[in-house]
């Protein structure tokens, strides 16, 4: 299964400049927040491929323009074609371990998941030392117990420094900062990822 990643900033190459087929092979279009809800729209209507969304800590505009024929994941376990997708959006570290505790029946009876997919980091993992771009505690004991095989962020922009990375891993899970957009080849053996370079 092939993901399109994206978050935090519009890509110029698939909103002004669209052209289906450079969607081609795209199974899951996976947003990991901060977006205009209009892109969310627009990728769903002109692609034909699934789109999930979490909130990032800038979308308080999803209430009044919610983005249409895209699927909201937060807090919940999404399963496309037998993947276990466990969406959260932004908050703080305490309400984060309260919301995970309150998912815990979920993730019992779906026997854990398989791709994480949030607006920030983990802590210390792909995450910044600024207060604001610090990553959650609570997502690290989230990969430590499910051993997910991919978790997909984003929050942290590329364009912030060099030392930002896109990919990283930790245990059994590939790591991905979705800023913009990047594909992930679910399948390949070693989690074969490959950054948007069109």
């Amino acid at each position: 299964m092939k993901i399109l990643a994206i978050a935090d900033e519009e890509s110029s190459y698939l909103w002004e400049n669209f052209d289906k087929s450079k969607l081609e092979g795209a199974d899951l279009i996976i947003s990991c927040g901060d977006l205009d809800p209009r892109y969310l729209s627009f990728l769903a209507t002109f692609s034909g491929i699934p789109v999930l969304y979490v909130r990032g800590n800038h979308d308080s505009k999803y209430d009044k323009i919610p983005p249409d024929g895209c699927i909201c994941i937060d807090d919940t376990v999404y399963v496309h074609e037998g993947v276990r997708i466990l969406g959260r959006d932004q908050y703080t570290e305490k309400e984060m371990q309260r919301r995970i505790r309150r998912l815990r029946r979920k993730l019992f009876w779906k026997k854990g998941f398989d791709i994480l997919v949030t607006h920030a980091p983990a802590y210390q993992i792909n995450d910044a030392r600024d207060l604001p771009h610090q990553g959650f505690m609570a997502f690290v004991e989230l990969l430590e117990k499910y051993r997910p095989r991919l978790f997909l962020h984003g929050h942290v922009h590329l364009s912030y420094s060099r030392s930002q990375r896109r990919y990283d891993k930790y245990q059994d899970t590939h790591i991905i900062n979705a800023y913009e957009k990047c594909i992930v080849d679910y399948e390949a053996p070693e989690g074969v990822l490959q950054a948007g370079k069109k």
